[in-house]
């Protein structure tokens, strides 16, 4: 693994990730496409707004539920890494319970975020296990559609101390794309692995990038959610 304290083990110029990290702008290339820069755009914000408006009553009474067994905060928001590796902030309901520290039983494992979506970890309340088995703990990220940080399908956006502390060089390229709210990595069999030990699949993504694998991708996404959820 790369000391990511030393900028000179990494690519020297361009897109700032913190004062440590710079990543070269050609990694970032992809080829030029009309459906990526033209097309998939107003798709995504027309689809994430019809979205919002269809999921309106689902959005209220999820976000009911979770003030009523959570408290405040419904929504947490979550810096994640977008596309050319800027930063922005995610949308998600709440799952775990607002004060870790005062729970009797603690989370322990190997390590914590290998398992940090364990069904037996003891943070999560019945309300955010049954929202994270069924994936509707993400539907605030149609809100991160419409604004334009997110796209229908991409990359899944990986947390920034993630990427300082797990990545390589090399897997920077999954951000030539705006990130995604479903992927090639959630539909896929390894879809319970840690996000960071998938890169290689999520850059098939850029390899063909179009309307017929994105329709495939979203198409795939509920069978895959209902399959890993056992609903």
């Amino acid at each position: 693994m790369q000391d990511h304290n030393n900028t000179q083990e990494l690519p020297s110029t361009s897109v700032l990730v913190d004062e440590r990290h710079l990543v070269e702008a050609d990694i970032f290339h992809i080829e030029k496409s009309f459906y990526l820069n033209w097309v998939k755009p107003p798709i995504d914000v027309l689809l994430g707004l019809i979205g919002v408006v269809i999921a309106i009553p689902l959005l209220l009474a999820i976000g009911f539920s979770v003030w009523y067994t959570m408290g405040s905060p419904v929504v947490l928001k979550q810096t994640r890494m977008g596309r050319f590796n800027v930063p922005f902030t995610l949308y998600k309901f709440r799952t775990m319970d607002p004060d870790r520290r005062s729970r009797e039983i603690q989370f322990v494992g190997r390590d914590r975020r290998v398992t940090h979506k364990s069904a037996t970890d003891p943070r999560i309340t019945e309300i955010g296990r049954l929202l994270r088995a069924t994936r509707l703990d993400e539907l605030p990220q149609l809100f991160n559609i419409v604004l334009g940080d997110l796209s229908m399908v991409g990359p899944r956006p990986e947390l920034v101390s993630v990427i300082r502390d797990e990545y390589e060089p090399w897997q920077y390229r999954r951000h030539a794309v705006k990130p995604g709210l479903t992927g090639v990595w959630q539909i896929s069999d390894r879809g319970d692995q840690r996000l960071h030990e998938c890169t290689e699949l999520e850059l098939s993504y850029l390899n063909d990038v179009s309307l017929g694998t994105d329709l495939r991708i979203m198409a795939a996404t509920l069978p895959a959610v209902l399959r890993r959820s056992g609903i």
